[in-house]
């Protein structure tokens, strides 16, 4: 149901108290922090009348519901039964109509096999039917992707464009009729009627399309590929405005960052907004799309890259970039939008995060979320002609009530001088000294951690440990030189820095040296088991979740997909690979180390847990290793999720607690 409404004049302030607390005993905050979201890919209708919202179910289920703002009521019109397959997101395709993207993955002859499906359903989950071309058994190839939405046609009614893959099937003796056509094409979709009006004729080499957001596709997306597997290397044709023929726009490489990479395109101004690296680091460019081939400088920053830029409702215009430096910000140059940013700055400074999520059709009513470090956030719905604002839902209603830790952004000097962005978050209530301490890496290695809410910070907060989580070299966003190739063949500089994080908190005063842990999930968790190995005195405890434990293992892995030749460049070769991989290095590992992974994870294959394990029980070290049943890279589950968090906290508690 929907919360309630605040009169909001843009001058007035949102409150949001959250009152202290005590902490409870680790299985009550485990229960907690585990929880799932109850409001993620949220959106508005055309008319600003309804709004969409998946929210988590029991374990690892969902469910999509849809809201009537006028009358305060909410539906659910579908969802799934369990986290094998995940409901990743629906958007309204018309008034009444939703189109939804769900994933999962399947065993095919013993290997993971990732899929996707696109189905349209009526706003009161009727009329389920599938948009992706229909299976046969005479099919040559796995059918694992259906395709994308790349213009939802705002102009018309029960219409969509959609680039569809098309798998051809195999002749029989004794007929010709057979699906020939092959690859990905573009279809228009009429719904209502379930109709299909060709585009663009399929083709095999394309592997995405762009549209202007009214109608036409102005780009094909060509990915490198050599014998079957891609090479890193995209590249771009466009169109001028009324003309089908196609035109060299540039060319992306994906392992050294050079190129032209667009974004998004601007129909109005006849244009693309594309990344380009210049000095080092992603600067946003407008390009004309008219085969003058013009490029006008939009937005850089000395310090970080350009993320990407900012549209509100389907086919509008592009209203500003955003880049994050110690956190996420929003650049408008609309001044319309600009001014509404800073008046919502100012009616709800407890929420400095604000995102403008959706819009209306005519731009009245607006979607936006707001959060901050102490808070998950909430969606909101601002009607710009009353200035009322209803919230709809909080993201995470079981910590309202419960005290949370700020969290602070700092920086912190690596062993050769670098300065190295970090997040601090201190237990609520303490003095900041002499605390035991964890150590987060995030995962990637190529992503960052962003300052807000972060809910494995936050239970390690509440349970009274402190908690720096470094953007060690090998992240993005700080430009090429920063990134420093990647964290599997400069490990060595990545584990220093991450080590160094640790050290800083010694230094400060912040944490006993007696007492530190360092925990992470995916490359973060292959950090933590690498730092346990080459600094085995540092950490009394090393916890890893879905952890790369043998970077052999990882190329391995890749053979047979796609990307096979991107994971063996991104990995390399040479003495580094079996140095860098901790499964190599167990006889080092001094700490007591916990393991977790699901066992339908295709990112990282449970057998880097499995080999872990075994070869930490070979060597005489204490280990214990719990798998998940059906669960994949996210362990996506609440009951999995509050087991872990349980089990961690029991842990730490053991190696470092009070």
């Amino acid at each position: 149901m929907l919360r309630h409404s605040i009169a909001l004049l843009l001058a007035a302030t949102i409150t949001a108290p959250l009152a202290a607390a005590p902490t409870g005993s680790i299985a009550q905050d485990a229960s907690l922090f585990a929880k799932r979201e109850s409001a993620w890919s949220v959106d508005i209708s055309p008319s600003g009348g309804k709004v969409f919202m998946l929210s988590a179910g029991p374990a690892g289920s969902t469910i999509g519901r849809v809201y009537d703002l006028a009358t305060s009521s909410a539906k659910g019109v579908l969802g799934t039964k369990s986290s094998q397959e995940s409901l990743n997101w629906c958007e309204f395709a018309s008034e009444s109509s939703l189109i939804c993207n769900y994933t999962g993955n399947n065993r095919v002859d013993g290997q993971l096999v990732p899929f996707s499906r696109m189905v349209v359903v009526g706003g009161d989950g009727s009329g389920m039917r599938q948009l992706g071309q229909k299976a046969s058994d005479k099919d040559k190839t796995i059918r694992q992707f259906d395709g994308d939405i790349i213009d939802w046609l705002p102009g018309e009614q029960n219409a969509v464009l959609m680039a569809r893959n098309y798998v051809p099937e195999t002749g029989t003796t004794g007929t010709n009729v057979f699906r020939s056509a092959s690859g990905l094409g573009v279809d228009r979709i009429d719904f209502a009627k379930l109709q299909f009006t060709t585009i663009e004729q399929p083709r095999l080499e394309v592997t995405g399309y762009r549209t202007d957001g009214q109608g036409n596709v102005r780009i094909a997306v060509i990915e490198g590929s050599r014998a079957d597997s891609l090479t890193g290397v995209t590249r771009y044709r466009y169109r001028k405005q009324g003309s089908r023929d196609w035109l060299v726009l540039g060319e992306y490489n994906q392992r050294t960052g050079e190129g032209i990479y667009p974004l998004s395109i601007e129909g109005q101004s006849n244009s693309v907004f594309a990344l380009k690296k210049t000095n080092g680091r992603d600067a946003l460019f407008r390009m004309a799309l008219d085969g003058s081939g013009t490029l006008s400088p939009v937005a850089s920053n000395p310090q970080v890259d350009i993320n990407g830029v900012v549209r509100i409702g389907k086919g509008r215009k592009i209203i500003g970039y955003t880049y994050t430096d110690d956190q996420r910000r929003i650049v408008y140059f609309d001044p319309e939008y600009a001014k509404l940013s800073a008046a919502l700055s100012k009616a709800i400074p407890k929420f400095p995060i604000i995102h403008l999520d959706g819009s209306s059709s005519d731009g009245k009513k607006l979607l936006i979320f707001a959060s901050a470090d102490t808070h998950p956030g909430g969606y909101y719905v601002l009607d710009r002609t009353t200035k009322k604002m209803t919230e709809l839902a909080l993201v995470r209603p079981a910590l309202e009530g419960k005290t949370l830790a700020s969290v602070r952004s700092l920086s912190y000097a690596a062993a050769d001088g670098t300065k190295i962005p970090a997040y601090l978050t201190i237990p609520p209530g303490s003095n900041g000294k002499g605390l035991p301490a964890v150590v987060l890496p995030h995962g990637g290695p190529s992503s960052r951690d962003e300052w807000g809410f972060d809910w494995l910070a936050q239970f390690f907060a509440a349970r009274g440990y402190a908690v720096i989580q470094p953007n060690y070299r090998g992240s993005s966003g700080y430009g090429e030189e920063f990134q420093n190739a990647n964290g599997f063949i400069n490990w060595r500089k990545s584990m220093s820095d991450i080590g160094d994080a640790a050290r800083y908190l010694v230094k400060e005063g912040i944490a006993d040296p007696a007492r530190m842990a360092i925990v992470g999930w995916s490359y973060g968790g292959y950090a933590a088991l690498q730092s346990a190995a080459i600094e085995p005195s540092l950490y009394k405890a090393a916890i890893a979740i879905a952890p790369v434990t043998d970077l052999a293992l990882l190329k391995k892995e890749s053979e047979g997909y796609t990307n096979s030749k991107l994971v063996h460049d991104f990995v390399g070769s040479g003495p580094h690979v079996a140095e860098g991989s901790p499964l190599r290095n167990v006889a080092k590992i001094q700490a007591p180390v916990l393991l977790f992974h699901g066992d339908l994870d295709i990112n990282v294959g449970i057998a880097h847990s499995e080999k872990m394990d075994s070869a930490l029980k070979s060597a005489g070290r204490k280990v214990e290793f719990i798998r998940y049943k059906d669960l994949d890279h996210q362990i996506d589950d609440s009951n999995a999720r509050a087991d872990m968090l349980n089990r961690i906290g029991i842990a730490l508690d053991s190696a470092i607690g009070h």
